[in-house]
């Protein structure tokens, strides 16, 4: 990973916190939470919390995935939604630039063949379209924080920008299927994109759940 992705990384990660530590009073939500949790977080909470998380990722694609991504956030998360969503974005960023560095490593691998430069080369694009958006989705949530009256246009921003998101995945991984690659380059393609649609796709569906 470069100075510059590291920077942003280091940056991006302050602005997290900042928007969790915001939260102590985030707005009201029903969709995943209930004040069950909450009433009971205050009596033994970590327990409380891995409960909560277990619950919101069951609605998920992926649960097994989503739990074991976000377990170790359960003292940001706690009961909040918003934090949920918040947190997911972040971990769906991070693979998204883990997956970066590794594809653009491979595609300074000598010996490749065109045709394996080029899907390397198109997936790299996809993958920084990725992170574009994953970037977008997450800055909006710091209107959400704020409790502004544009709320629900923006959840529908960060909506279409994980789909898109999704989407850029989707299509580095057609274009492997669709190209003659040796079976390293194709394994590694699709395990890291793979990795990073179903992160994202679990951080997707836990936003369709948010409701504010």
């Amino acid at each position: 990973m470069d100075s510059t992705t590291t920077a942003y990384l280091l940056k991006f990660s302050i602005i997290f916190l900042l928007f969790i530590s915001s939260s102590s009073s985030p707005p009201p939500s029903s969709t995943l939470s209930s004040s069950t949790f909450t009433a009971a977080a205050t009596k033994s909470p970590n327990s409380i919390y891995k409960k909560y998380l277990k619950t919101a990722c069951n609605s998920t694609t992926y649960p097994k995935i989503c739990y074991s991504s976000l377990s170790s956030y359960i003292s940001i998360i706690k009961t909040s939604d918003l934090n949920l969503c918040s947190t997911a974005l972040n971990v769906s960023l991070t693979v998204a630039y883990n997956a970066s560095s590794l594809v653009t490593l491979l595609s300074n691998r000598t010996g490749l063949s065109k045709a394996e430069a080029a899907v390397i080369k198109d997936c790299v694009e996809q993958i920084g379209d990725t992170i574009d958006e994953l970037k977008q989705s997450f800055d909006a949530f710091g209107s959400l924080y704020l409790n502004n009256s544009d709320i629900r246009f923006q959840i529908s921003n960060i909506q279409t920008w994980v789909s898109a998101a999704l989407t850029n995945e989707d299509t580095c991984s057609d274009g492997v299927d669709e190209t003659k690659v040796s079976s390293s380059v194709k394994n590694m393609l699709k395990k890291s994109m793979l990795n990073v649609a179903r992160i994202t796709s679990n951080a997707l569906a836990l936003i369709n759940k948010l409701s504010l």
